[in-house]
């Protein structure tokens, strides 16, 4: 048996990033911002992410410099991006060439993936497109009874062919109800089958205020009308899936009432048959050489000093992202025994002691002051203590129980009966004061 070969890593690295960047090419893609880094090389690293799945991505700084938002964590965007494959880590990683914000982006990309879609489904195709009649005797035409579209259709009708009959059949043009009640009117045109061909239009505006016209109900409902159906939708700019659909397109709502009035019908109707087999010609034409230029540019790219650069740029940035860490941990290791030092020399300080003795000192003082308070209450209690018996010994005491108190002129106090004589003053102290009194005999007991 064929000894089968054995592949190199980088060799199956390479092959593929061959596969995947001339496979899928550019894509468009909507997700939220997370990982988000902005590199001093000027590139920007970042992940999509959506409830399921991330992909890595790399934005350089040729292309990030026309963006018109600044990313941050948790930004829903929408990217322009081409999926290729980073060598060195073997890493699936997107090319960013162009980023917007969500919205109107987002429209724009469920525009195209529908439009992918139905045109995938056959409901495009040149050969179920219906003739429009050449003279038409009876006009439907399903829009908003009230908008400015409907005024223009009939004023050109009035003037070039009052004799045609018009049937409205209204319907809301914009807002969420609008894809029902547009529907609702197609199947109603169709069942009732009165007119001859039909219009469905209304005036410009902006992709969220056509977005009826693409929602795929609609877009089926014209493709199941038994009635050739004319779209004139907005201004000519404005393109919608309604238009791809319908047998014929109108730029306008005016220029419908003009195709289906005019007796040059058929030559405007051959014209744009040849001009939709140009148009698709020229758009397999353009297709070829496209994928041409894609594949000659891949096979340039792959050789371009400039890809080179960009990866070494990118290698460049991510070793510097990880000497940044290693530098902090490093650092942090560092650090760890000084602040051990840091603590055991605080331990150690003579102001942990000072501290420990001044709260001693303040517990010995508040001590200190708490015993002299004590005795001094204690002192204060006896003193209380000895002015009460000193009272109850008090001549003051026994006077205020009802004896009295005798004085001599000297202020001695008389004790005895022989220590005055007749004539004599004597003081008599009493409860509540003093008499003065003159002795007139004196009587031996």
């Amino acid at each position: 048996m064929p000894q089968p070969h054995i592949l190199q890593v980088s060799e199956l690295t390479k092959k593929v990033k061959f596969i995947l960047e001339s496979e899928l090419n550019y894509v468009w893609l909507c997700g939220e911002i997370t990982n988000f880094v902005a590199a001093s090389s000027g590139h920007w690293y970042l992940s999509l992410k959506d409830k399921n799945s991330q992909v890595k991505c790399a934005m350089f700084k040729g292309n990030n410099r026309r963006v018109r938002i600044t990313p941050k964590n948790g930004q829903q965007v929408l990217v322009k991006a081409k999926v290729s494959l980073y060598e060195p880590r073997g890493d699936f990683q997107l090319i960013i060439e162009l980023m917007e914000e969500a919205g109107e982006g987002l429209l724009r990309q469920q525009y195209e993936q529908l439009k992918q879609q139905l045109n995938a489904q056959g409901l495009f195709s040149q050969q179920y497109k219906q003739a429009i009649p050449q003279s038409p005797k009876t006009i439907g035409v399903i829009t908003s009874p009230s908008g400015a579209a409907i005024k223009d259709i009939l004023s050109v009708l009035k003037r070039r062919n009052p004799s045609i009959n018009v049937i409205i059949y209204p319907a809301l043009v914009q807002g969420e109800l609008a894809k029902h009640e547009l529907v609702r009117a197609i199947a109603t045109a169709n069942a009732r089958n009165e007119c001859d061909v039909l219009i469905i239009g209304r005036g410009g505006g902006s992709l969220e205020d056509l977005w009826a016209f693409n929602e795929e109900i609609v877009v089926k409902a014209i493709f199941d009308c038994q009635i050739p159906v004319i779209s004139a939708i907005g201004h000519e700019i404005d393109t919608t899936l309604s238009d791809y659909v319908a047998d014929s397109r109108a730029a306008t709502p005016s220029a419908a009432a003009e195709l289906v009035s005019s007796d040059s019908s058929e030559l405007i109707h051959r014209l744009m048959m040849f001009n939709k087999r140009i148009y698709q010609q020229t758009v397999n034409t353009l297709s070829k050489a496209s994928q041409r230029y894609q594949y000659l540019l891949h096979r340039l790219n792959l050789t371009h000093p400039e890809q080179r650069l960009k990866k070494h740029q990118q290698q460049a940035d991510e070793l510097n992202l990880r000497l940044n860490k290693l530098l902090d941990e490093k650092v942090k290791f560092a650090r760890y025994p000084l602040e051990q030092l840091q603590q055991r020399l605080s331990l150690a300080s003579p102001l942990t002691t000072i501290n420990a003795q001044q709260s001693q000192l303040t517990h010995i003082n508040q001590r200190l002051k708490m015993a002299m308070h004590n005795q001094l209450s204690k002192q204060q209690n006896e003193f209380a203590h000895i002015i009460e018996q000193l009272h109850l010994v008090s001549p003051l005491a026994t006077i205020a129980r009802g004896y009295s108190v005798t004085r001599n002129q000297q202020g001695k106090i008389i004790a005895h009966v022989n220590d005055v004589k007749v004539d004599e003053s004597i003081s008599v102290q009493l409860r509540g004061g003093c008499l003065q009194a003159k002795v007139t005999k004196v009587t031996a007991g």
